[in-house]
């Protein structure tokens, strides 16, 4: 690259697109080395060479009414977002996920001149279809992790980009449970279950309760079995404890990781897992698994007014059917969870069935990403003017 320290805008909302947003600039780096990355970033991103000028825990939220009370401080960011990077001459800026907040940025940016890039396609094929049009007015080009997601854009004539997923690129194999339970140091035979309550605080305290009273009847019928309990910041680990006390569960055989989701899911037999980047990271890890999920009543209410599918968990959606059981809102009770992983963990057919599946699946989401989406950056910043 020619020019020196050229000013590129991110923002990432959520761990998986920490994770998304870190490989991206590892990629583009590598290729611009006058590259400067600044704007809403979590601790891989910061690793990988990005300034954070604000941390990305205050997007980590969900649903309308959990949101609501926060507008007008994420409207505050924005807008000094906008203004700082339009100030940095920033020549492109990327929003990773995180649309509620990414695209109304990527407008305001767009209208400055400034080139705009969205990483991750919102849900247009779940819910919210109308997004399809407004994108193709305020964004440059889309960077999409399906290979069926390119096509829904075509009559929108939006340029986007199918890049892979990059869990599939660390899929699991045959031999990785036995692997990762040894070395996690559990036995090769013993009955162990992964739960994943979310990783948002907001997830947490709708789910952990739940998580832990179903493990308290899994325990009770199969009293041999272990819980893998991946959670992502002291803070999380903190509150899970308060729960697990309050409820006089602290003798449930329960391991907490720090992080380690891939490792919880790759040794588990079965996954209970919050909907979310989770359940897919549940299928490459090749785990069977059941979707839960709840939100506030009226958020569901609304959600669920525009939903375009019958199932939510991005394994039935790759499959295009139910393949894995989702609990939803007052589906989602502990008795409805533990009866139905006690299922699975019992039918070792279904969940053969299930793997074959998944390793699938994974081929399916497999490409180089870095490699692209290194490319689809580079190709943006040349259309922004910069001589690459």
């Amino acid at each position: 690259m020619e020019d020196e320290g050229i000013r590129i805008g991110i923002v990432a909302g959520e761990a998986s697109g920490d994770a998304l947003a870190a490989d991206l600039v590892r990629a583009v780096r590598a290729r611009v080395p006058a590259a400067r990355f600044a704007g809403i970033a979590g601790p891989e991103m910061i690793s990988a060479g990005c300034e954070a000028w604000y941390p990305m825990s205050m997007l980590a939220l969900r649903g309308y009414v959990e949101v609501a009370s926060r507008v007008p401080a994420l409207f505050n960011v924005r807008r000094a977002l906008k203004r700082r990077l339009r100030r940095e001459g920033a020549r492109l800026f990327i929003g990773v996920d995180a649309p509620d907040f990414n695209l109304g940025l990527e407008a305001q940016l767009k209208r400055a001149g400034v080139r705009t890039i969205h990483y991750v396609s919102p849900s247009v094929w779940a819910w919210r279809s109308e997004r399809i049009d407004s994108m193709a007015r305020t964004v440059d080009r889309l960077l999409a992790l399906f290979p069926f997601e390119p096509p829904l854009y075509a009559d929108a004539r939006l340029a986007v980009t199918f890049v892979g997923h990059p869990l599939a690129a660390r899929a699991a194999t045959a031999a990785t449970r036995r692997e990762t339970r040894e070395l996690l140091r559990l036995g090769a035979k013993q009955a162990i279950f992964a739960l994943l309550p979310g990783s948002r605080m907001s997830e947490l305290e709708m789910h952990t309760e739940l998580v832990l009273r179903t493990a308290a009847e899994l325990f009770e019928a199969q009293p041999d079995a272990g819980f893998l309990v991946p959670l992502v910041s002291r803070e999380a680990r903190n509150y899970f404890d308060v729960v697990r006390y309050r409820l006089h569960l602290e003798s449930l055989p329960i391991r907490v990781l720090y992080g380690h989701a891939d490792d919880a899911l790759r040794a588990a037999d079965v996954g209970i897992v919050a909907s979310g980047t989770a359940t897919l990271e549940a299928a490459m890890s090749r785990c069977p698994h059941l979707i839960f999920y709840r939100v506030n009543a009226l958020t569901a209410w609304i959600v669920k007014r525009k939903l375009l599918l019958p199932y939510v968990g991005l394994p039935n959606v790759l499959a295009g059917r139910f393949v894995v059981p989702e609990f939803l809102q007052g589906d989602a009770t502990a008795g409805n969870l533990a009866r139905a992983a006690l299922n699975l963990y019992d039918d070792t057919v279904v969940r053969r069935r299930l793997e074959a599946l998944f390793a699938a699946m994974a081929q399916e989401l497999c490409a180089d990403t870095p490699t692209i989406v290194g490319n689809a950056v580079t190709e943006e910043l040349r259309a922004a003017g910069v001589r690459c």
